[in-house]
């Protein structure tokens, strides 16, 4: 199965699924045995994830061709080249408020000559050692997926700044905070929202960049494709569950009836 950046680049979409309070590999195991999905978005930011945790759950996803990344909020450089240690494909930026951030954030995640990531190759991204030292930062620095979210008052005013920044693979859109940061908390469909959701839209296809999005429902994804969006956060796995209950509760009405 093609790689993120691969997909990316060649113009298709990116079908992701998203996991964090209910990690598991056995999940990842499941979500791959149902195939299709091409990305695993490991939520370090709102579930607090362990880095054995990320471990297992890579070393599943790869078993069924799945690419992956963390997202999180770059605090500092351990929280950045840790997950890519750990065998995690990638990150995805959270809370970034500058351009400033988004080039710290590329500087951490890459090698020299872009950046200045600590030299190791001993972990499970270097083969345990394996993998000759030239060899590791060479393919690190080609195959290493960096996603920079939009979601801050700094960072919408930026976006265009942000989609300039060389290495920076995707910008992510995110509606919830983007609806917070404009006062009006959960409404998606606000015409503030869509306006600047389109403006970042139309930054990144000034700079050639891809962008992505968590979709509300089916015709929100679709009116976000026709703006280019690329990559779609389609099912996170508390949602999935929430799904699952449903669905099994209407199969079986007759003995969850409803109140009168």
């Amino acid at each position: 199965m093609p790689k993120i950046k691969q997909l990316l680049a060649d113009g298709q979409i990116v079908r992701t699924f998203g996991l964090g309070q209910l990690i598991s590999p056995k999940l990842v195991e499941i979500v791959g045995e149902h195939g299709e999905f091409d990305a695993l978005w490991l939520d370090f930011e709102h579930a607090g994830l362990t880095m054995k945790e990320i471990e297992l759950a890579t070393l599943a996803a790869k078993a069924y061709g799945i690419d992956h990344f963390v997202r999180l909020p770059a605090t500092d450089y351990a929280s950045i080249m840790r997950p890519l240690e750990a065998g995690a494909g990638g990150v995805m930026v959270s809370m970034v408020q500058s351009p400033a951030e988004a080039e710290q954030a590329v500087r951490w995640a890459k090698f020299w000559p872009r950046g200045e990531r600590g030299m190791n190759g001993g972990n499970r991204d270097g083969r345990f050692g394996l993998t000759p030292m030239t060899e590791y930062v060479k393919k690190a620095n080609a195959e290493t997926f960096i996603g920079i979210q939009i979601e801050t008052a700094g960072a919408i005013a930026a976006a265009a700044e942000i989609a300039a920044i060389p290495d920076v693979d995707l910008l992510f859109v995110g509606p919830a905070d983007i609806s917070q940061v404009l006062g009006v908390p959960g409404d998606f469909e606000n015409p503030r929202c869509l306006a600047t959701i389109e403006g970042i839209a139309r930054a990144c296809a000034e700079a050639g960049k891809p962008w992505g999005i968590v979709p509300r429902d089916p015709a929100y994804a679709q009116r976000m494709r026709s703006w280019g969006c690329q990559m779609f956060v389609m099912a996170f796995d508390m949602r999935t569950f929430h799904a699952g209950i449903r669905v099994t509760k209407e199969m079986y009405s007759a003995f969850f009836p409803r109140p009168a």
